[in-house]
């Protein structure tokens, strides 16, 4: 009688999956990203020299009020993608690396073959 295989469901893990907590935290990371104009002010945080923008200049960027690049703003730091200084009279916003990181290995899919 010859041994029994085992098959197997689908292809063996390449990495370690989402709990339930993770999920939901980079789902709310993705839900703000999700917003034209969040996504926007990342872009134009990350495309400034050393990942940084004065708050001067995300504003010049849009046709918006300044209270409403304020709400933004309060969004993207309080999911953990941007982080801020104030110096003098305007606030800097800079990348935070970490969560971008994050998000960058998540969708980091492996290509196969």
């Amino acid at each position: 009688m010859e041994p029994l295989q085992i098959l197997e469901c689908g292809p063996p893990l390449v990495r370690e999956e989402l709990d339930a907590v993770q999920s939901a935290e980079i789902a709310r990371v993705f839900k703000a990203l999700g917003d034209p104009v969040r996504l926007r002010i990342l872009s134009i945080v990350a495309a400034r020299q050393g990942g940084e923008a004065c708050v001067c200049d995300i504003t010049d960027a849009f046709d918006l009020t300044q209270p409403t690049i304020s709400h933004h703003l309060k969004v993207l730091k309080d999911v953990g993608l941007l982080t801020s200084e104030r110096r003098g009279i305007w606030v800097h916003y800079r990348l935070v690396p970490g969560t971008l990181s994050r998000l960058s290995a998540l969708l980091d899919v492996p290509a196969t073959v």
